[in-house]
């Protein structure tokens, strides 16, 4: 009985790693993105019905594709071990939901939206990225930080010393932040500098040293994270996928070690034979 079992499920892995299977889900879950989009405009209710059978059935093959993978699994829990095999589980189950004129239509809608992230768990390089944003965004918090420090003292200064000026962008802290983030973002800012210019000729250092400190500085910093984490992820990816140099070296040192054992094991018989002798 064990082994007709094992002959199936190898048939479920074969087919989970097969890249026309991936191909076509992808493209059943772009297929999918744009009937989101579909329903939004103002169709006819023949194509509304035609929309609504086609959710049918990419429901069912979703509901296909997710029970490949968990067969295709040795125990049906090391499917769950993984993070975005439970959200596409929890996607799939939630598409489950009848869209109809009950209070839940709008809810359901919602969450077929959330096929789209999909893709991120089946194309691995989205994953990657993913991954470093999730990992990125604690160490940009320090960044972050620094940052609205930076913006707190500018929009104090700046609030004092413009708000005669223009009441209207530099009336309080927080208005100052906002005028400042406008700067930051380059939207106009040479016309909010030379406001302050026609009283404060000077005035020009304040705007360039801000500009300095966060478009360039700030901004790199945290180009520099993200890179950072991107490259640790890579190298995540190819240790567990053995692809690249990282993947070769996981290879040997894994394989050094059960050399090690082996050697070991091989040390303390050739002892325990001189031993005898």
């Amino acid at each position: 009985m064990g082994q007709p079992a094992f002959h199936w499920r190898d048939r479920f892995v074969a087919i989970r790693g097969n890249k026309m299977f991936e191909m076509v889900v992808i493209s059943i879950i772009i297929l999918s993105a744009m009937m989101i989009g579909v329903t939004t405009y103002d169709v006819g209710p023949t194509w509304m019905t035609v929309l609504h059978f086609l959710d049918i059935a990419v429901t069912v093959f979703f509901l296909v594709e997710i029970s490949v993978r968990m067969v295709a699994e040795e125990k049906v829990r090391n499917f769950f071990r993984s993070g975005w095999n439970i959200f596409d589980f929890l996607v799939v189950t939630a598409s489950l939901i009848p869209v109809d004129e009950s209070e839940m239509v709008l809810l359901a809608r919602l969450l077929r939206i959330f096929r789209v992230l999909r893709l991120i768990s089946i194309i691995p390089e989205l994953r990657i990225l993913m991954n470093a944003l999730v990992t990125a965004i604690p160490r940009m918090g320090y960044v972050v930080l620094l940052m609205f420090i930076i913006f707190y003292i500018y929009a104090a200064v700046g609030s004092l010393m413009f708000e005669k000026i223009n009441s209207v962008l530099w009336g309080d802290i927080s208005i100052a932040m906002l005028t400042l983030f406008r700067v930051a973002t380059f939207e106009d800012w040479t016309d909010v500098m030379y406001e302050t210019m026609a009283v404060y000729p000077f005035s020009w250092v304040y705007y360039l040293s801000f500009i300095f400190l966060t478009a360039f500085v700030f901004l790199n910093m945290m180009i520099g994270i993200v890179l950072d984490v991107m490259q640790t992820e890579h190298e995540k990816f190819n240790q567990e996928s053995g692809e690249g140099t990282a993947g070769e070296v996981h290879w040997l040192k894994e394989h050094s070690e059960e050399v090690d054992q082996r050697l070991q094991r091989m040390e303390g018989m050739l002892k325990q034979l001189t031993e005898k002798k």
